[in-house]
């Protein structure tokens, strides 16, 4: 059997399993007084079915993505059966059971086998004996694929050692099962060691899931359809992938939670605990902690870390609900109307935890409770219904249980960040304000966090801070990478403005790793955002739920509650003054010091910048060792001798250093860098793990602009808090669009892609980070600083390199002033020459220098006859226009599009502000103005009914090149009476399309919308616009899975009327390989077929 069919694939060209995203359907069914029944189990397995459409299916119709229940255990049922079985009789608590998924060779099965049976054995506990699932895959109509792959499946049955109380036993078989699933699951001399997987080992619930459809589960566990199955709680999940690879393991529910919806942070909450684990001591546990780590394990989706992290919290001692609590909190940071008692619950929380954020819908239960809490956000649906007769019922949706009408006590849906509890021994729903009020009562909260946490203004220094050097001042610039743009189209708006510039067109200049300039390294690097699985959200509207506060420095133990883990230093912004950034660094505050590294080095001594990285990391954590609170990097001792190491690379080696060798936590970063200026900088650095930043020569270089009045601002202090505030704006815009809410889980969560470095620079700066064209290395990156140090000294004038607008002898660009002369020529003149001319420029010239696809030439082979070429006529009918809306352009050139690709029988593109009506009748002479392609954007400008029928193609406007994770805007000074009548809006109002769609934060929400643009109009293609980052074919793979006919993948030197400077230079990725991806992971998932791309 192949390999591929067992599991997820390796990686393979452009696809990479951890790029893989799920949204589902979750729910469950329970009796509030605990009575169990057979019908609790039959009403679960029928809405598990009924939320079939929020599941997927692939290649194989009748193979699903996944479904699952998890019950309590039924005791009766299985007392039954252990008796039939093994003649032990067992009571309630005292023996534990689990579905075990086991490899299907059969020497590797007996290896698995040994080792649970061995780890029972040394836990001091008793092995009652295997038990066979009874299933059935014929029945059940289970497809090819799933069969293939399908596990042997059995059922552990564990007694405990005589003398320990239910929660001990319950912590033996989490090291049972911890111990033996890391042994075998990372042992390397096992093919299928990824079959082996525990879906669930307790003395209180069990799991069936597997690689099914949702009304597949019944038909296939036999055991589900005893009637003697009895139980009185229910959970139930139905997975849609974006792919159709084998995953029985991955399926849900989780041990003690199922989940709708994407962790954004998953990454930056993965290595903060795996930080953690150096921290780490357990009451409970104590030795045998060991064991249990790490505590997220390999080869699991972000709903498998969740539910790791969940069980690790509730096996050391938290209840069910105050991990939950601690893991989803609410946006308590802005919430004026929120008790002081639970404010300080969330911050006590908030030092020892980072939130995992993205959009969700969780349900849980240990058995005792069962219950859901929704993101801070509320971007996942939730439902539920009371019964008089006693029953709870919540889901994704309504109609999935029947209930009578008179039935229905009360009803409702779930609130963000809010939660919904059942507690079985009390026989009650549980108020949400009561949950959190009592948790927040059980400590002193508040008081440990005034007697604990340190605030910047606490710090005194007596030492004067660094000031102004304008001797020095161009030369540091220089050397730092600064020029005239960086001035005129960064800094200066950046303070005037208080917000991150905005531009407009596009990026037509060369990638970093093409340009011939020295480039610094943050420009290889290119930002994430969210689309269709998950949302993007919007940083002005919503800024109320987002966050730059962040607690710095040494955190405590997670697994306790004591007030010294409030112990730590609390900053409201990124970004430090050098008032505050001397405080910090002279700082001998209650036990908190620091230790500030030089990043420069001397030019003439010929060291390799490897080897001082390396020499960085051993000097931060000795700097742990001597017991220092936090550390800084700084570059202020830059020189004509002594050249800067980047900042972003020292600070980023570090931070990995310190990760792998689980010190990250017992420390703060800071950086006192000349490097970093622009919000994408300042995101890089926090992204990779960068706690607070000094950007001193920023300071610098604006209060020079107030002296010679290329600014008017009263005061050097005042730029500062104008840099500070458009920072941060700048900073949540970026966050959004990533669906991330705080800082706090946006720092170390690494939301970016490398173009063009090479695998050395990853490995040791930026671990699982995608690189993927590989490229440059320390050499080439060092040589660079050197040439433009050396350069630096060399002349007193800042250079104008032409990075945004070209300049000749600066950074290349695609469209060169020529270039568009010849164009311009001839398109007035109908002149043949000047347009090969201008082909010539663009295609040899521009695309060569530029872009990655210059970089190749196409193979030649035999000629064919000209009678074999494809007409020219029939070519130019795949010709398409870019989507521009009539308010971005005038309706003279919106239709002047329309008649000339209607001539040619190609199609243009409305683009996202709809089309007056009148152009859907030809014109007089035989033209149409009529656009084929309609554009449905977030913002529903224009669209009705009428509008739809009138299209040939629909499109779906997931992003867009220029500023994916944005919505348009349209100001209110170009909305005259024609735009806002066909936009159906008011004249003089500017219009603002939100960030996502507000009906798609999912994939099942496209697949929605799509059947609905389907039936809409029937004869449509259906398209949908997506943006090339990293991830984009496996989104395509459930784009395809949702029925979407067409794919349009754009890239990131798309066009914009305006977007922020900051997406139009660093957000997106060239489209060539978003399309190789696309197109290699649909090969790879049998899906090629069924989309145009």
């Amino acid at each position: 059997m192949k390999e591929q069919l067992l599991h997820l694939p390796k990686p393979h060209g452009l696809y990479h399993p951890n790029n893989e995203k799920e949204n589902c359907g979750v729910g469950f069914i329970a009796h509030i007084k605990g009575k169990p029944s057979h019908q609790i189990t039959k009403d679960a397995l029928e809405m598990l079915t009924r939320m079939d459409h929020r599941g997927g299916c692939g290649c194989e119709s009748n193979t699903g993505d996944g479904a699952g229940i998890l019950t309590d255990i039924p005791h009766a049922f299985f007392a039954q059966e252990i008796k039939a079985d093994f003649n032990v009789d067992v009571t309630p608590g005292n023996y534990g059971i689990g579905n075990i998924f086991l490899p299907q060779d059969d020497n590797e099965r007996a290896h698995c086998v040994s080792v649970l049976e061995k780890t029972i054995e040394d836990e001091g506990q008793t092995l009652v004996g295997w038990r066979d699932v009874p299933v059935d895959a014929d029945k059940a109509d289970v497809g090819h694929t799933a069969r293939e792959s399908q596990p042997v499946i059995k059922q552990l049955i564990i007694a405990s050692a005589d003398g320990i109380d239910n929660k001990t036993f319950e912590r033996a078989l989490f090291v049972i099962r911890k111990h033996a699933s890391n042994a075998i699951r990372t042992d390397e001399s096992l093919s299928q060691a990824l079959l082996f997987y525990v879906c669930s080992l307790s003395t209180t619930v069990i799991i069936y899931k597997g690689m099914l459809m949702g009304s597949q589960v019944l038909d296939f566990y036999t055991d589900l359809s005893n009637p003697e199955y009895a139980t009185y709680l229910a959970m139930v999940h139905s997975r849609f992938s974006t792919n159709t690879f084998p995953s029985w393991d991955r399926a849900q529910p989780c041990r003690y939670m199922s989940h709708n919806g994407e962790i954004n942070t998953r990454q930056g909450n993965y290595n903060w605990m795996r930080a953690r684990e150096g921290v780490l001591e357990s009451e409970l546990f104590k030795d045998n902690l060991s064991k249990t780590l790490p505590v997220i394990e390999t080869e699991v989706s972000d709903s498998g870390s969740f539910d790791n992290v969940l069980e690790f919290l509730m096996m050391n001692g938290r209840t069910l609900q105050e991990a939950v609590l601690m893991m989803v909190p609410e946006a308590w940071q802005n919430d004026d109307n929120m008790s002081n008692e639970k404010k300080a619950f969330y911050e006590y929380f908030s030092n020892v935890m980072e939130p995992w954020d993205g959009p969700a819908s969780i349900a849980f239960t240990d058995g005792r409770y069962i219950g859901a809490v929704l993101d801070r956000n509320g971007l996942r649906p939730s439902r539920f219904y009371l019964t008089h007769d006693d029953r709870v019922i919540m889901a994704s949706e309504v109609g999935v249980v029947d209930v009578e009408t008179d039935n229905v006590k009360t009803k409702g849906r779930l609130r963000p960040g809010k939660m919904f509890l059942v507690d079985f021994d009390k026989g009650e729903l549980v108020d949400d304000e009561a949950i959190k009020a009592e948790f927040a009562a059980q400590n002193p909260y508040q008081d440990w966090l005034n007697d604990q946490q340190i605030h910047l203004s606490e710090l005194q220094c007596e030492q004067e801070a660094h000031g102004f050097h304008p001797e020095s001042l161009i030369h540091r610039l220089k050397a730092f990478g600064y020029h005239t743009e960086t001035l005129q189209f960064m800094l200066l708006p950046l303070v005037s403005e208080l917000r991150d510039p905005v531009g407009s067109m596009g990026n037509d200049s060369a990638l970093a790793c093409l340009s011939d300039q020295s480039r610094v390294i943050y420009d290889y690097f290119k930002q994430l955002f969210a689309q269709v699985t998950n949302p993007a959200i919007d940083s002005i509207r919503e800024e109320v739920v987002m966050s730059l506060r962040c607690s710095i420095g040494p955190e405590g133990n997670l697994l306790n509650n004591k007030a010294e883990n409030a112990h730590r230093l609390v900053i409201d912004h990124p970004i430090l003054t050098n008032e505050e950034t001397a405080a910090l660094r002279h700082c001998n505050h209650r036990g908190w010091t620091s230790k500030t590294i030089d990043i420069t080095y001397d030019i003439n001594k010929g060291r390799k910048v490897s080897e001082l990285l390396e020499d960085i990391c051993q000097q931060g954590s000795q700097a742990i060792k001597d017991g220092h609170s936090l550390v800084i990097l700084s570059d202020r001792n830059i020189g004509k001798n002594r050249v800067a190491i980047s900042t972003l690379l020292a600070s980023s080696a570090l931070h990995r250093y310190l990760i792998a060798n689980h010190e990250r936590t017992q420390v703060g970063i800071i950086v006192e860098t000349g490097e970093a200026r622009e919000v994408h900088h300042f995101c890089l650095l926090t992204g990779f793990g960068v706690d607070a930043i000094n950007p001193y020569l920023a300071f610098e270089a604006l209060w020079q602009a107030r002296r010679d009045e290329m600014i008017d601002i009263e005061s050097d202090a005042a730029i500062i808090k104008a840099y500070r505030k458009g920072v941060g704006k700048g900073m949540l815009k970026v966050m959004a669009k990533m669906g991330i809410s705080t800082l706090e889980s946006y720092k170390g969560a690494q939301i970016f892609e490398a173009v063009g470095l090479a695998p050395e620079v990853m490995e040791k700066c930026f671990f699982e980070t995608a690189s993927r064209i590989k490229g440059v290395g320390f050499d080439v990156l060092q040589s660079e600083v050197e040439k433009r140090h050396h350069h630096a000294y060399q002349s007193n004038d800042l250079d104008n390199l032409g990075h945004y607008h070209w300049r000749s002898g600066g950074e290349k660009h695609m469209w060169e002033p020529q270039t568009i002369a010849n164009l311009q020529l001839a398109a007035r003149n109908n002149d043949k020459e000047a347009y090969w001319e201008f082909s010539k420029r663009s295609n040899e010239e521009g695309t060569r220098n530029c872009t990655l696809r210059g970089l190749m030439s196409f193979k030649q082979g035999n000629p064919i006859s000209i009678d074999e070429v494809e007409d020219i006529k029939e070519i130019v009918k795949r010709f398409a226009t870019g989507a521009m809306s009539f308010g971005s352009i005038s309706a003279e050139s919106h239709e002047s599009l329309a008649i000339a690709m209607n001539r040619l029988g190609g199609k243009s593109n409305t683009g996202e502000g709809g089309e007056d009506s009148k152009r859907w009748t030809p014109d007089a002479n035989g033209d149409s103005r009529r656009s084929a392609i309609k554009q449905v954007a977030s913002g529903r400008f224009g669209v009705t009914i009428d509008y739809l029928n009138n299209a040939d193609e629909i499109q779906i406007k997931v992003s867009q090149g220029a500023k994916p994770g944005e919505g348009g805007e349209l100001p209110g000074t170009k909305v005259d009476e024609g735009i806002a009548k066909i936009r159906h809006s008011t004249p003089g109002v500017g219009l603002i399309s939100p960030p996502p769609h507000h009906d798609i934060y999912s994939i099942e929400d496209l697949s929605q919308l799509i059947f609905d643009l389907k039936r809409s109009n029937p004869a449509a293609r259906i398209s949908v616009k997506l943006v090339a980052e990293v991830g984009v074919g496996t989104i395509a793979a459930g784009v395809t899975k949702a029925k979407s006919d067409h794919i349009v993948i754009a890239g990131h030197d798309g066009g914009t009327g305006a977007s922020p400077l900051t997406s139009i230079k660093h957000a997106g990725l060239p489209w060539e390989l978003g399309l190789a991806e696309t197109h290699q992971t649909l090969v790879m998932n049998d899906l090629r077929s069924r989309v145009v791309i």
